[in-house]
């Protein structure tokens, strides 16, 4: 019985050291594109209000203001287009996420009757080119119809 739960417990902590190997690059990733993101925003005339807005339910890459809306902006950022374009990451379920969290926002902040935008910022470093490509949807989905838009 020892050796058996030897074996797993050596597994798991296997298992956990790859994990923790993975994170750093994959948020590294993650920073740069958001940091990128941030720039693009500002230059495009959004106000940044917060980033990396977190609660135990999920968290929001950026918080801006644009001509009279709080905009919640999801940042994808991707190096190969193997598993498609960024912006195709954002799923439903994380449509939803990013939706109950910014409610969390909008009451903790006590920002009620404001009007409110979901945005996507899709940022895409072919393997060819120096520079990344980024793409703004603004309105990406809603906080009825959690649907994204490809305008």
């Amino acid at each position: 019985m020892q050796l058996f739960c030897a074996k797993y417990v050596s597994l798991f902590i296997n298992l956990f050291k790859q994990r923790i190997a993975v994170t750093p690059h994959t948020r590294s990733k993650g920073t740069k594109g958001e940091q990128l993101a941030i720039k693009f925003l500002k230059k495009n005339g959004y106000k940044i209000l917060q980033r990396n807005y977190r609660r135990r339910n999920g968290e929001i890459d950026v918080i801006c203001y644009d001509h009279g809306s709080i905009v919640f902006v999801e940042v994808k950022t991707r190096y190969s287009d193997i598993f498609g374009p960024p912006e195709l990451s954002v799923t439903e379920a994380k449509r939803r996420q990013i939706v109950k969290v910014a409610s969390q926002y909008i009451a903790n902040k006590k920002l009620e009757g404001i009007d409110l935008r979901f945005d996507v910022v899709s940022i895409f470093y072919p393997p060819d080119k120096k520079h990344a490509m980024i793409k703004l949807f603004k309105n990406a989905f809603t906080k009825n119809n959690t649907a994204l838009s490809r305008k």
